[in-house]
């Protein structure tokens, strides 16, 4: 199966399971897909499907947090997760809430969703990986609006400071949050200067692009830069879902019976 129909199929799931759950931030994951599925099956984690807490595995922190539902969803096609688990996401009892949370399922390397925090934490992996004398990689994934709180910003001197060049962020960069557009709540223009300024190394790509989000990750692996390093990854929030994608209100909103038939039509989904 190719990336792309792996990407295809992970969105199914993304649907299937806020469906099922009658909740999730749903565009918030939308946006990250590609960039999940090229982490998990374009060659770049390290990571053993039968042994999920393999000492050497690269780790990957899901800062925005609120997009749990890709997350879930890529781990049930690594095996880390069941179908019947996935199923159950925000039941009662469930292993699978609305945010990850450390200790409950494979996979998941730290408690997020409070935004702001998920860059420290995995700088704590990296540093720990480093003083470890591990090869692991850490990877975060970011969104643009949580870079807004001033924890992001205190994380990343602090990455640049100790030259983490076992550290690499995502930025989903999709633009919008909550309420609106980033640009209209608090403007992180110009991002790439920013980052550069604050001693990282930085590149963009457009984020549903698998082959520049890939060629951008293994160049990165690559690297001798000794420094940590963020890809900006420029997104559609609810990409996928005509009338989801770059709409602010779908944030955390459910689709009514009429939607759901866009939705259905959009995804080619025949099973709900």
């Amino acid at each position: 199966m190719s990336l792309e129909e792996i990407a295809k199929e992970v969105r199914r799931d993304i649907m299937r399971t806020a469906y099922k759950g009658g909740s999730g931030h749903i565009a918030s994951a939308l946006s990250a897909v590609e960039i999940m599925t090229a982490l998990y099956f374009g060659g770049i984690l390290r990571y053993d499907p039968a042994n999920p807490y393999w000492e050497d595995r690269d780790k990957l922190v899901l800062s925005k947090g609120h997009a749990s539902l890709v997350l879930y969803s890529v781990l049930k096609r690594i095996g880390y997760i069941t179908q019947k688990e996935l199923d159950s996401f925000c039941s009662p009892g469930s292993a699978l809430g609305g945010e990850p949370r450390l200790g409950d399922i494979p996979g998941v390397e730290a408690t997020t969703g409070s935004l702001g925090h998920g860059l420290s934490f995995a700088i704590g992996i990296a540093i720990a990986n480093r003083l470890d004398k591990r090869s692991s990689r850490t990877y975060a994934i970011l969104g643009d609006g949580e870079c807004q709180e001033g924890s992001v910003w205190e994380a990343a001197l602090s990455a640049a400071h100790y030259r983490l060049d076992n550290l690499t962020v995502i930025l989903d960069c999709n633009s919008l949050q909550a309420m609106d557009s980033t640009e209209n709540i608090v403007s992180l223009n110009p991002l790439m200067e920013k980052w550069n300024g604050f001693g990282w190394s930085v590149v963009e790509i457009n984020g549903h692009d698998l082959d520049q989000i890939c060629t951008a990750l293994k160049e990165d692996r690559e690297s001798a830069i000794t420094k940590p390093r963020i890809i900006i990854a420029h997104t559609i929030k609810g990409k996928g879902i005509s009338f989801m994608e770059n709409v602010p209100i779908w944030h955390y909103r459910m689709p009514n019976s009429e939607e759901m038939g866009i939705v259905r039509r959009d995804l080619g989904l025949d099973d709900l």
